[in-house]
């Protein structure tokens, strides 16, 4: 059975950090890319970063330079490093397996609450 379990979130203020974490379990890790989404109080899915199973990472402009996604195979862990953190980056954080954003095979989220 494919878990993926989210953890690290919280309640930071503005230009803070977190690192979020992703234990997977159940399938072979350093096979598959990875992707992480967010979800945001009555919005859709929005893709966050994925990498792939040989460790390229791609990442969209709204968090370039803020956000770094990385895997360690050895630990099954999916990471993703969020500075300079904003009010917007508000929302649940999913991990994913694949690149597909609306992938089923996902966790059950972890909340990120951006306030002062």
């Amino acid at each position: 059975e494919v878990q993926l379990v989210e953890s690290g979130g919280g309640l930071v203020q503005p230009g803070g950090s977190l690192r979020l974490s992703c234990v997977a379990s159940g399938f072979t890790f350093s096979s598959y890319a990875m992707t992480w989404v967010r979800q945001a109080p009555g919005k859709g899915l929005e893709w966050v970063s994925s990498i792939t199973s040989g460790g390229t990472s791609s990442i969209p402009d709204s968090v370039k330079g803020r956000f770094t996604i990385s895997r360690d195979n050895a630990k099954n862990t999916l990471y993703l490093q969020m500075n300079s953190l904003k009010i917007d980056d508000t929302a649940v954080y999913y991990c994913v397996r694949g690149s597909a954003v609306s992938s089923p095979l996902r966790g059950q989220g972890t909340q990120v609450t951006v306030s002062s």
